[in-house]
């Protein structure tokens, strides 16, 4: 089975978007820092939206390598583990 593209992706900006919130928490409150951006913490900001679409395209993969899976197993046979998934659990 081909590796969907989504994974890495989501899992890059994920990483990144947990380090710049991470950054951005640490330093709120420094007015020096955020002076160029008017007192706007971006870094926090920026942080949590690569942080939810990192999240977002990981789990689009993930439910897609899981659709490929089912369609690729014989009529009448499930994979391991995907009892749950058809069933909507």
């Amino acid at each position: 089975m081909s590796l969907d593209l989504r994974i890495p992706m989501g899992l890059m900006f994920t990483f990144t978007g947990l380090i710049l919130t991470v950054f951005g928490i640490r330093t709120n409150g420094d007015a020096v820092l955020y002076a160029k951006s008017l007192g706007i913490n971006a870094n926090l900001w920026w942080g949590l939206v690569l942080l939810v679409f990192g999240i977002t395209m990981f789990l689009l993969g993930r439910r897609g390598q899981k659709r490929v899976a089912l369609e690729l197993a014989a009529p009448g046979e499930e994979p391991a583990g995907q009892e749950e998934v058809r069933r909507g659990h």
